[in-house]
């Protein structure tokens, strides 16, 4: 078994980074013979892709090639060799893990771009990751649960729930959400820190398993 650990944030102490240690630290203590791969997608962006990965990109999909280890055939030029470069190491880490796990907050209703970078980075069309898992370990300042007024603009799990079961075809997707951390410095949301703490607590105790 091999874990691959991925953090977004552009807080060093943050919520997401937490919960994404927790689990991790979990995950290793039960799979002592494991591999394990970190890389911090804030403190090392991943470059945004470039006209060169589109062409990969197009290659593969012209050649209806599903098979990643197949992907380095769409190299024929000396910036694609380049955009190769990058995306190697990245499709290496996805490839011999059997758990992806990341730890990232909600920006703006959604995800960081340094998060998705990365995804743009490692997906090509009809990629699959059939028999892997997702693990999404979160912060957000407010509350985006069922019920709750902004549920309806939830845009990081609905997204990132949606890509790696609709596209990637992957085995599980799994979220632990740390919820109305904006209430920790906003008066406005004072009266609600009773409940972040509680949301807090529980998401420790779910990344902790």
């Amino acid at each position: 078994m091999n874990l691959l650990h991925l953090d977004a944030s552009a807080r060093r102490a943050s919520f997401s980074r937490e919960l994404s240690r927790i689990y991790a630290d979990a995950w290793r203590a039960a799979n002592p013979d494991g591999g394990y791969t970190y890389r911090d997608l804030a403190a090392s962006p991943v470059p945004h892709i470039d006209e060169a990965w589109t062409e990969l990109c197009d290659y593969v999909l012209a050649h209806e090639i599903t098979e990643i280890a197949r992907y380095r055939e769409a190299v024929r030029t000396p910036a694609q060799e380049r955009a190769w470069a990058v995306l190697e190491p990245l499709l290496d880490e996805v490839v011999a893990a059997d758990v992806i796990l990341i730890g990232t907050p909600m920006y703006n209703y959604s995800i960081p771009s340094s998060l998705k970078a990365w995804l743009d980075q490692i997906t090509f069309p009809k990629m699959s990751l059939k028999g892997r898992s997702f693990v999404v370990t979160s912060a957000r300042g407010g509350a985006y649960g069922p019920g709750t007024p902004k549920e309806a603009v939830d845009h990081q799990e609905r997204y990132l729930r949606d890509f790696f079961l609709g596209h990637f075809a992957v085995s599980e997707v799994s979220f632990v959400h740390a919820e109305l951390v904006n209430s920790l410095i906003d008066p406005g949301l004072a009266h609600l820190r009773e409940r972040h703490l509680e949301s807090v607590a529980r998401a420790r105790k779910e990344a902790g398993r």
